[in-house]
């Protein structure tokens, strides 16, 4: 199948991310490139100097929230994706009503119990969506044991799941930005096996 193609079929879906981090940006960013036609993205930060060496932002960017940083990046990049933004914090209560629509959605979030609340949440009120998380990711090399594991009928992990992060191991672009892609290859694939 050529480019056009793929990008035509894309078009037709609408892709969930929660988090705006060193996953989430980079895997959105993959994500317009390729031709997926909404993008819904959901974070409450905003952009620190911290946050330039794994994340798609700039340093003009600081001080702005992640979320309208990177619709503004990703138009840049394909100003025909639809970027569709929540400056909100996740809870179970809201989680459902914010990704209703999602044909699969992107869990890309920083704190552990975070994480886990929103896949919990995501299996039980939404079961039939696909659900691609990411866990170990941080300090480098290694990267043969960067996979995407699939768990269950609708849950993917991409990671190592084992390496965490820690000041001594702390995220690095290169790891995070294969797990974020290998995150977004996932959601390719799911949509690519869908019909319109």
């Amino acid at each position: 199948m050529k480019f056009p193609d793929i990008k035509k079929h894309l078009r037709n879906f609408r892709v969930g991310i929660a988090g705006a981090g060193g996953l989430g940006s980079n895997c959105a960013v993959a994500l317009a490139r390729t031709g997926v036609g909404t993008i819904l993205i959901c974070d409450n930060d905003i952009i620190e100097s911290g946050n330039l060496n794994r994340q798609y932002y700039f340093s003009i960017q600081i001080g702005l929230p992640k979320v309208e940083a990177i619709r503004d990046n990703i138009a840049i990049i394909d100003k025909e994706v639809n970027i569709i933004t929540n400056n909100i914090e996740l809870t179970p209560y809201n989680i459902p009503e914010i990704f209703a629509g999602c044909d699969v959605i992107v869990e890309a979030l920083d704190l552990k119990e975070m994480k886990e609340m929103f896949i919990e949440t995501v299996q039980k009120e939404m079961p039939r969506i696909p659900l691609i998380t990411g866990s170990g990711l941080a300090g480098w090399g290694d990267t043969g044991s960067l996979r995407c594991r699939k768990i269950d009928e609708t849950l993917y992990v991409c990671g190592d799941e084992s390496t965490e992060v820690s000041d001594e191991l702390p995220p690095l672009a290169p790891r995070v930005g294969i797990v974020a892609n290998l995150q977004a290859d996932k959601v390719i694939e799911v949509l690519m096996k869908k019909r319109q």
